[in-house]
């Protein structure tokens, strides 16, 4: 029998096929976003944060828009050394007028990232880099396109930068077209609120007629407002992030079994009440994804740190878990095996 493959195979059911439309309407979207001059880090993370696109469609969508429709220059590497002042490399990259700068880093745990250089609020996004990861860097101008050479050499200086070099900076990608937009989703209050629209003439007017004294107001009824949960510090909301790593002392004279058995109903309990968050655990630099390995006789001593870190949306209750962590890895790790053994502490 000749077996034929069908490209269009992927579209054969009503899911996938409207899953397919809704990729084809972002893109749509989203190249009009960018003729008009607006950074595709920018946008694709607004539409992120509002589930607008899911992390899986980001490097498509950068592939298909900066690639193939604008012609950006796309330079990849793997990272031999890392900057550990990500804020250097954003003041850096944000007087390069030149040039239009998006960054893809492949997070190990977060997985693909999307990132404007030039906008410091999408160092909340990115908590580190790491070493032997992948980063690519497109470089390019709009519809309008650019020297071929110069986006060239923008992109390796800015790999070199985020490797923690200090590359000469060519002073063309000082004068340009391209200068850093603050995006609209970045320009609200503190509380995430975009501010309120000047009320009109005839609305002010309305306003001022029901305000005159003299005539009592009855039965009013005022709407209170429901308590809502806190909201990230400052800016504006911020989708799937990872904090940074936070150091665990282990002050027991050993990190044994019964540590190991505490960190594990700690964890428990944390993503009982958080189950949106996942706590990592890091030693000596390698992620521990069986918390068990860390009982290795001779391996983690008094003395010695284990990190972790708590990735997610809406990120909560770490400086209490970083405490009960740290109680687990002392001698007073007893106090979390108590209870019956298949039940969750109440510690959050």
């Amino acid at each position: 029998m000749l077996v034929v493959n069908c490209r269009f195979e992927s579209l054969g059911s009503k899911e996938s096929f409207n899953s397919s439309v809704r990729h084809v309407k972002s893109t749509i979207s989203l190249a009009e976003r960018l003729g008009s001059g607006e950074n595709l880090a920018d946008a694709l993370n607004e539409l992120l944060d509002e589930k607008a696109v899911n992390v899986d469609q980001v490097q498509p969508l950068v592939s298909m828009l900066l690639v193939d429709k604008f012609s950006y220059k796309t330079v990849s590497k793997n990272l031999v050394a890392v900057n550990p002042d990500l804020s250097a490399v954003t003041e850096a990259a944000k007087s390069w007028n030149a040039v239009d700068l998006v960054v893809v880093y492949h997070h190990p745990d977060l997985g693909v990232v999307a990132l404007n250089p030039k906008n410091p609020q999408h160092l909340s996004r990115l908590d580190r880099l790491n070493k032997y990861e992948l980063i690519t860097v497109y470089a390019g101008g709009f519809s309008k396109g650019m020297d071929a050479a110069m986006a060239s050499r923008a992109a390796n200086t800015l790999i070199a930068l985020y490797e923690g070099t200090k590359p000469k900076i060519d002073a063309a990608l000082l004068k340009g077209a391209f200068a850093y937009k603050v995006p609209k989703a970045n320009r609200l209050d503190t509380s995430g609120v975009a501010p309120k629209k000047k009320a009109g003439p005839a609305a002010a007017a309305k306003s001022a007629k029901k305000g005159k004294p003299g005539k009592k107001a009855a039965n009013v009824q005022v709407a209170i407002p429901q308590p809502v949960a806190p909201k990230p510090a400052a800016g504006p909301r911020l989708g799937m992030r990872m904090t940074p790593m936070y150091a665990v002392p282990v002050t027991n004279e050993l990190f044994h079994n019964g540590n190991v058995e505490a960190w594990k109903r700690i964890i428990e309990s944390y993503r009982t009440k958080h189950p949106d968050l996942e706590v990592l655990v890091y030693y000596d630099g390698e992620k521990i994804t069986n918390l068990n390995a860390l009982f290795k006789w001779g391996k983690v001593k008094h003395g010695s740190v284990i990190q972790f870190a708590v990735a997610g949306e809406n990120i909560c209750d770490v400086a209490k878990l970083q405490r009960y962590l740290a109680q687990g890895a002392s001698k007073m790790f007893e106090a979390f095996l108590r209870g019956p053994v298949n039940s969750v502490l109440p510690l959050f």
